[in-house]
């Protein structure tokens, strides 16, 4: 029976080039679902002469694997690629959406947004999802990402809202902070004071730093800390609101303690040099100096380590840069500006920028965590 059987799968391998074995586990292409296969043979081990065809696995596994990502192939039509509810979803945000709304979406933050809309300002709608190349900044490949990142948008966590009185010291008045036009953010340094003055409407109306040769040189002078304070207060522009950064430095640390003796020496002599004098402490009038937690800040734009804050001079570069190339930035620089301060926050540079940015960034957190607070 075994000599019977071989000889006749063989005779049936030899006319037809195909095994006659059961249907339903090898079906033609042309009844079933398998695509056109690559022949591979399995050689009869009783006597090595007959063939049996099947699938080689890496041949199926290159077949399902094209057919479940079709996008990859720059020549296929991008409409091709997605179900007319897909193309729908798509074409319906980029048809309506703002540019900032366009921001969230992968790859489109900065001047693609922009392009986008201006597109189809001047030419319409956008018909097809093959249309969209045409934007400048937007070719196939990066469009197919575009396209993916609408239909599975990544969920971002939800930033913990900070209470208004765990960040600004004294507690005051929200409609007081409310009715501010502008503030001016200031932070000391061991041998410096920097001051960033920042409007509603989040433009940058100030932004330097002073030396103060006095500070932590030597022994301790009063007078020379007045000094140099008093200095600084005289150039600073008239504001509603004087922030103050509240360090936090730990008590834990006694070889810190020269350092926190400055912080707050400076801290005091701001506060009495720029609070109005002479004002009754009945009359409902707000304080005009706070200060506001620097771990706060920290927080507010991802900066924390633990319990210590990094730098923020890639934030304001990156803040720096959106100023130009959005239309709807965070944060607005005049032009003067930028040129002053564009090579202040390279990596490795020695200009000692860390001040300015923490001053700006203050500003921005007072105005962003006011705003949450609020809502």
């Amino acid at each position: 029976m075994m000599w019977v059987a071989r000889r006749l799968l063989s005779s049936v391998a030899q006319r037809t080039g195909r095994y006659a074995g059961p249907p339903a586990l090898f079906r033609h292409p042309r009844h079933g679902c398998l695509p056109d296969l690559e022949p591979r043979y399995l050689q009869c081990t009783c006597c090595w002469r007959s063939r049996v065809p099947v699938a080689g696995f890496e041949t199926l596994n290159a077949a399902i694997s094209s057919t479940s990502e079709p996008c990859d192939e720059d020549n296929r039509s991008l409409d091709a690629c997605y179900t007319s509810e897909q193309r729908h979803a798509i074409l319906r945000l980029l048809n309506t959406a703002t540019p900032s709304e366009l921001a969230g979406v992968k790859l489109l933050r900065g001047r693609k947004s922009v392009n986008i809309v201006e597109y189809r300002t001047r030419n319409g709608p956008f018909p097809t999802l093959e249309s969209v190349v045409n934007v400048p900044l937007l070719k196939h490949k990066s469009a197919v990402t575009v396209f993916n990142s609408i239909l599975n948008p990544v969920k971002k966590e939800k930033k913990v809202k900070i209470q208004l009185a765990k960040f600004i010291r004294p507690e005051v008045d929200r409609s007081w902070l409310e009715d501010a036009s502008n503030i001016v953010s200031l932070v000391c340094g061991t041998n410096k004071i920097a001051w960033a003055q920042v409007d509603r409407g989040m433009t940058v109306l100030d932004w330097r730093q002073v030396e103060c040769p006095n500070f932590l040189r030597g022994t301790y002078m009063a007078s020379a800390y007045l000094n140099d304070v008093s200095e600084v207060v005289a150039l600073l522009p008239p504001a509603d609101f004087y922030i103050i950064e509240k360090s936090s430095i730990s008590v834990q640390n006694t070889a810190l303690f020269p350092i926190m003796a400055h912080m707050r020496t400076v801290e005091a002599l701001l506060f009495a040099l720029l609070e109005p004098r002479n004002v009754p402490p009945e009359s409902n009038i707000p304080p005009r100096v706070l200060n506001m937690m620097r771990a706060a800040v920290g927080r507010h734009f991802g900066l924390m380590l633990g319990e210590s804050r990094t730098s923020g001079a890639q934030t304001v570069r990156r803040l720096m840069t959106e100023s130009v190339t959005q239309k709807l930035p965070r944060l607005r620089f005049p032009q003067e500006l930028l040129l002053k301060h564009r090579n202040s926050f390279q990596m490795g540079s020695r200009r000692g920028g860390e001040e300015l940015c923490d001053a700006l960034l203050q500003a921005v957190a007072f105005y962003e965590l006011l705003s949450e607070s609020s809502s």
